[in-house]
C-alpha cells in the first residue's frame, strides 16, 4: 500500500470574529478565488486595506506590485491555503465571483463587520449642498456590485438588522448595481458599521464620513 498524503494545513486560523468577518467582506468585494482550488488573491490601490486584511487574518504575506489589463498598477496579496479556500466555498464564494455571487452565509453578529470590508472594498460615500433648498446638505452611502442577488442579499440584511429601506439602481452601460442609502438612513448603517470601538477598517474612508457628518452636528457615536 502507498503511503497516504498528508493532510494540508491551513494558514489562516478559521473562526469568526469582527476582524474574520472584516477580511471577507473585502473577499466579497475586491478579492478572487482562483481556479486552482488553493489560492486567494486580493488587489488593491491602497496597500493599507492589504495590510488590514493580512492583520485580520493574522497571516505574513508579501504585497507585491500588479498591473492590470488596463495598464493601471495596484498591489496584491496572494494567499495559498486549501482548508481557507474549501472554507471561502462553503459559505458561498466561488471563483469568477463578480456577476455571479449572491447571499453567503455570515452569522448576524458578524454582518455589520462583513459590511463594513464590503465598503472599504466597493463603497463610497458622497455629498453636496442642494441648491434647491437652502442650507440642505445631502449624503449618501453606497454600495457597489455587477451582481444583483448579492445586491439584493446586502439589502434585506441591512433592512433586517437596521430597519433602513436603501435604494436599488443600476448604472447604464456599465452593468453594476448600486444600493444606495441617504442621509437619515446613511446615518444608521454608518453607525451600524463603526459600532464597535477601534474596529479595524480603511482610514481614509471613516475620516470622510466624519468629517461629513460633522457638517450636519451628528458623529458616527449615537450617544
Amino acid at each position: 500500500m502507498g503511503k497516504r498524503g498528508s493532510k494540508p494545513k491551513g494558514k489562516v486560523r478559521l473562526g469568526w470574529s469582527s476582524n474574520f468577518a472584516y477580511a471577507l467582506g473585502l473577499i466579497a468585494s475586491d478579492g478572487s478565488l482562483s481556479k486552482d482550488g488553493r489560492h486567494i488573491v486580493l488587489t488593491s490601490v491602497d496597500k493599507d486595506q492589504l495590510k488590514n486584511f493580512l492583520h485580520c487574518l493574522r497571516i505574513r504575506s508579501s504585497i507585491r506590485a500588479y498591473k492590470g489589463s488596463d495598464g493601471k498598477t495596484a498591489s496584491r496579496v496572494q494567499i495559498g491555503d486549501v482548508l481557507f479556500y474549501k472554507f471561502l466555498q462553503g459559505i458561498g464564494l466561488t471563483p469568477a465571483k463578480s456577476k455571479t455571487i449572491g447571499p453567503l452565509q455570515i452569522p448576524q453578529e458578524f454582518f455589520f463587520d462583513f459590511l463594513r470590508g464590503v465598503f472599504d472594498g466597493d463603497g463610497s460615500t458622497y455629498s453636496y449642498w442642494d441648491k434647491r433648498w437652502r442650507s440642505s446638505f445631502m449624503f449618501y452611502l453606497t454600495f457597489v456590485s455587477a451582481s444583483p442577488p448579492f445586491i439584493d442579499w446586502l439589502r434585506e440584511n441591512i433592512k433586517k438588522l437596521s430597519r433602513t429601506d436603501g435604494h436599488i439602481s443600476s448604472s447604464k452601460g456599465r452593468n453594476l448595481c448600486q444600493l444606495r442609502y441617504a442621509k437619515k438612513e446613511a446615518l444608521v448603517v454608518m453607525r451600524k458599521m463603526y459600532e464597535k470601538k477601534q474596529c479595524i477598517c480603511l482610514r481614509r474612508k471613516r475620516l470622510k464620513i466624519e468629517r461629513t457628518l460633522r457638517i450636519v452636528g451628528e458623529s458616527l457615536s449615537a450617544e
